[in-house]
């Protein structure tokens, strides 16, 4: 048979043979036009069929990666981190004309950063108090890290009964840092280098693998750090005079037996004295300030106020409170409710806060919003005398409104945050500034954050040297 520009295939089977040896033949006849136009009907209703399986595939496969996306979506933490040298700096990058990726980046901020004058007079660097020294996520049964903040060395582990230990983290043998490359075994940290063991209830020797004789020293002992784990972070008491004992957690139920699901997170690394950062919430003053403008124009205070974004504003009303004599002293709180105006007119998207500030570097925002209760957690961990990071972590229920509007909330709450930023990286800390009448918060704010300073704090100045020299 000569060819006919007909194929058939394995999908042809389905054609009666009688039916199929006749459309073969009028291949064959001479009277090419009915032949004709009954084979291109053929072929044409073969083409259809095949349009209309690739359709079937395609719109299968675009529904199988919607739903996999809106999956992600749904499930995924949505996650804002930000370095040290990425906020606050282009306008001398700009200047310079120095890109994100040119070497000289970090050169140059470091130099402005050497250049800013820090202020007289800084409070001590690491006030006394519970610190969040790694999130829980961070660390799997059987796992060590290494952690250097507040001044200190630490070797966070996880015994294989989960509990977590703090320890100073040099071995007193040869100095060995157990955070880098020790292994856990049971409750104990095992120090690379000659493997002797630590236990992290106590942190006294426990095994020295190669001794044949005698006992092991009582000398042979790691300082043991209070901590607990609570509220997704592991926090270190650090308290200059060892015999204070630590305050009580105060925990988030909802959070703790898992009601509340995590939403995401962000992290900081701002330059900036750790007093500056809480006493934000004393500064009612700056919220119209700073955080008036419309969050869609971006947190580069330079362009902060544009003219296509004055259709729609921030409202506040804040109050700061000192703990009454029936409170906990260690704890001061905030009200506020965040309202967004269009045309200063018409309110939209209303949050009351309840903000709990509990000792010099801990947070926790109670929020009520119109698709429920919400809670951010804050931790602020010295990690130098003038850097600080950071961390925001964000629990509500789980329901499909939320899922969209906790991730829009991180992301507005992250470029608020880098607001302040801008202004933390290049202030000066003013010991006695000028204040007003309507800076009076701002005053009691201070005498309260004062108790978290002991007569043998470490002084800023002697903290500097320590990594100075």
């Amino acid at each position: 048979m000569e060819d006919s520009g007909l194929c058939f295939g394995q999908g042809s089977s389905r054609l009666d043979a009688s039916w199929k040896q006749w459309i073969e033949s009028l291949a064959t006849t001479k009277n090419g036009t009915l032949d004709r136009m009954l084979l291109n009907l053929l072929q044409d209703e073969l083409f259809q069929w095949h349009a209309v399986a690739l359709s079937v595939l395609g719109y299968g496969v675009t529904l199988i990666l919607a739903l996999w996306l809106s999956w992600k979506f749904y499930y995924t933490p949505f996650v804002w981190k930000r370095d040290l040298t990425d906020i606050g700096y282009n306008h001398v990058l700009d200047n310079e004309k120095i890109s994100r990726n040119d070497k000289k980046r970090a050169h140059t901020i470091n130099r402005l950063r050497r250049l800013r004058k820090t202020g007289q007079r800084i409070p001590p660097p690491y006030p006394n108090g519970w610190y969040g020294v790694l999130e829980s996520e961070a660390l799997a049964v059987g796992q060590a890290k290494s952690v250097d903040c507040l001044g200190q060395n630490f070797v966070v582990f996880r015994g294989e009964t989960g509990e977590v230990n703090v320890l100073d983290a040099y071995c007193p043998h040869l100095g060995a840092n157990l955070g880098v490359g020790g292994v856990v075994r049971g409750d104990c940290i095992e120090c690379p280098f000659h493997h002797w063991s630590f236990s992290g209830r106590d942190g006294q020797c426990t095994n020295i693998p190669y001794m044949k004789s005698g006992s092991i020293p009582k000398m042979a002992k790691l300082k043991k750090w209070k901590s607990l784990e609570a509220n997704g972070f592991i926090f270190v008491w650090h308290h200059v005079d060892e015999s204070v004992e630590p305050w009580e957690m105060k925990i988030v139920p909802e959070v703790e037996d898992g009601q509340w699901v995590y939403y995401g997170r962000n992290e900081f690394l701002v330059n900036a004295h750790i007093q500056d950062i809480p006493e934000n919430g004393a500064d009612v003053a700056h919220l119209s300030a700073v955080h008036g403008p419309n969050c869609m124009s971006g947190s580069d205070l330079r362009y902060a106020r544009p003219a296509w974004a004055e259709f729609g504003m921030h409202a506040w009303n804040a109050s700061w409170f000192a703990p009454e004599e029936s409170d906990p002293p260690h704890i001061a709180r905030m009200d506020l409710k965040h309202s967004f105006k269009f045309f200063k007119k018409f309110e939209f998207c209303t949050v009351d806060v309840k903000a709990y500030q509990i000792g010099p570097g801990y947070v926790q925002l109670m929020m009520q919003t119109g698709l429920g209760p919400m809670v951010a957690l804050q931790t602020v961990t010295p990690v130098e005398p003038l850097v600080q990071k950071v961390i925001h972590r964000f629990y509500a229920p789980r329901n499909l409104g939320n899922a969209f509007f906790q991730k829009f909330a991180i992301w507005a709450e992250s470029v608020m945050f880098e607001r302040d930023m801008m202004i933390w990286n290049h202030k000066q800390f003013i010991d006695s500034p000028l204040l007003i009448k309507e800076d009076r918060l701002i005053k009691s704010y201070r005498k309260w954050y004062s108790q978290f300073y002991s007569e043998n704090s470490t002084s800023y100045t002697l903290a500097k040297e320590n990594l100075d020299w």
